[in-house]
């Protein structure tokens, strides 16, 4: 599997198991020894199963979420990123925008072997826009 098709099925199940809250069908596309950061400022999660808990432990915050996802850009080298952007409603009713991208590396079956993501959530909707806009 290319490293272009890898992305896009990361993002297919991300769309998928987001939406449903279903971490499950997230982590079956993470390598079992995978490494997992959320943030550069957060602890690794290690594996699979560190993944899995990760995703777990977010969607337990979140009563729903609306989001999209940008089309991945990708390397031969195994790499692709791909931008993000959210509106999340919390438990308590609160909502947030999250906007990021995240860095993947994969191996050759298209499973992730490496995740990295950076991003920024602020208070309040502002949109799923500037994922939506032209390229120049």
């Amino acid at each position: 599997m290319t490293p272009l098709e890898g992305a896009r099925a990361w993002v297919a199940a991300w769309s998928d198991g987001w939406g449903r809250h279903d971490a499950e069908t997230i982590a079956a596309r993470y390598a079992l020894d995978c490494t997992f950061r959320s943030h550069p400022c957060r602890p690794v999660a290690q594996g699979r199963e560190g993944a899995g808990a990760w995703v777990r432990e977010a969607f337990a915050d979140e009563r729903s979420a609306r989001f999209v996802f940008g089309d991945p850009i990708a390397s031969p080298d195994g790499r692709a990123a791909v931008e993000y952007r959210a509106i999340i409603t919390a438990t308590d009713g609160a909502e947030s925008t999250l906007a990021g991208t995240t860095v993947l590396r994969f191996d050759d079956t298209g499973l992730v072997v490496d995740h990295r993501d950076y991003w920024a959530i602020i208070d309040g909707d502002s949109g799923l826009a500037p994922l939506q806009e032209a390229a120049p």
